[in-house]
């Protein structure tokens, strides 16, 4: 199957007249894609994204049911988009049209699940970070960018050169197994941990109303992975788009308060409560138009809420696919969300937490 897969690579590639590219692969994240640099003989640069479809159960169909989600499978009921190549195409060219930095499709096959795509470079946000780069200036930008996203009404379809894909809402049920992955998963890592009916009912009466509120509120296109692993710093670009956009190809109409808990809830690096505060305060300056108080109980609830996805997430890597490095970003997450907790609106909430997964079972 692997020289199946490469001779339908390279044909592709010829095809796109880059057969006399050299690749080099990329390193790859938790989703089932593989990515490649190409280098043309003249010496410029593409990036060849590899999405075999048969990987990935279904995405959601936009009129289906919850139970017929239930019976798709885990993309359909989060409404990912099953690493579909036209849904990346499809929103990349929508995020261009909005004057932002997504990078453009030079070929793509959905649906053979290859494309070839600018290469935006290497200069991402956590790297740069790590060399010793001030970070004031680039969460700044992802915050002017962020703002872009919600002042244009999104629309229900996407659709560029072709591809279309829907906007769907990231409505009760894909935010319900959201959380549902922490009280599935968290156990099979922490054996300790056991979250009897009693508990299981608990956990889903504080939860339903945020859920609610959540629904209610999705108002916004939401990248849905905003974060510094995903964004590279473009600064000879104007405004908004000196943010380089990666991994977007999820994208749902979302509360607002979902992509700032991702840029600033981030697992894979710290976000210290400073920082925090400054990309907060920068958002409310830049849309004064904006519920500052409500907007804020929302991210510290919504941001619980994505904090617990992630940790179900991770759990579930470490336990299920034995990829253990996971294990050692949960620590922060936890960090995260006692920040959140904070929040005396949130007090049902940390209650259970303090009762069902405490502090010595948080490392």
């Amino acid at each position: 199957m692997k020289s199946e897969r490469e001779a339908e690579k390279a044909a592709f590639l010829s095809d796109a007249g880059l057969g006399a590219a050299s690749r080099t692969p990329l390193t790859g994240d938790a989703s089932t894609r593989q990515y490649e640099r190409l280098r043309r003989p003249d010496g410029t640069s593409l990036i060849f994204m590899d999405q075999p479809p048969a990987l990935e159960t279904a995405p959601c169909p936009p009129d289906a049911t919850p139970q017929e989600r239930r019976a798709a499978g885990y993309n359909a009921l989060a409404r990912l988009a099953a690493g579909r190549v036209d849904a990346f195409v499809a929103t990349a060219g929508w995020l261009r049209d909005q004057g932002l930095s997504a990078p453009a499709i030079f070929a793509a096959d959905p649906g053979r699940g290859l494309a070839v795509l600018e290469d935006l470079g290497d200069d991402l946000f956590a790297r740069l970070i790590e060399a010793g780069q001030d970070e004031a200036p680039l969460y700044d930008g992802a915050i002017e960018t962020l703002v872009r996203m919600h002042r244009v009404a999104p629309p229900p379809v996407l659709a560029y050169d072709g591809a279309s894909w829907p906007l769907l809402t990231y409505d009760e049920v894909a935010l319900q197994t959201a959380g549902g992955l922490f009280v599935e998963w968290l156990p099979k890592l922490k054996p300790q941990l056991r979250f009897d009916a009693a508990a299981l009912a608990e956990w889903e009466a504080i939860w339903a109303p945020i859920r609610a509120h959540g629904e209610a509120g999705a108002s916004v296109f939401c990248h849905r992975d905003y974060h510094a692993e995903n964004l590279i710093w473009l600064p000879q670009r104007p405004g908004p788009a000196r943010v380089g956009l990666l991994d977007f190809q999820d994208a749902l109409k979302a509360h607002p308060a979902w992509d700032l808990s991702m840029l600033l809830h981030d697992a894979r690096r710290d976000v210290s409560a400073e920082r925090e505060a400054a990309a907060l305060a920068r958002y409310f300056e830049l849309r004064a138009e904006a519920d500052r108080q409500g907007l804020l109980a929302d991210y510290h609830a919504l941001g619980a809420l994505n904090v617990v996805r992630i940790l179900g997430i991770f759990a579930r890597l470490v336990t299920r696919d034995a990829k253990p490095r996971y294990a050692a970003f949960m620590p922060r997450l936890w960090t995260y969300l006692d920040r959140c907790l904070a929040d005396p609106q949130l007090s049902a909430l940390k209650s259970w937490m303090d009762r069902f997964a405490p502090a010595e079972s948080r490392t």
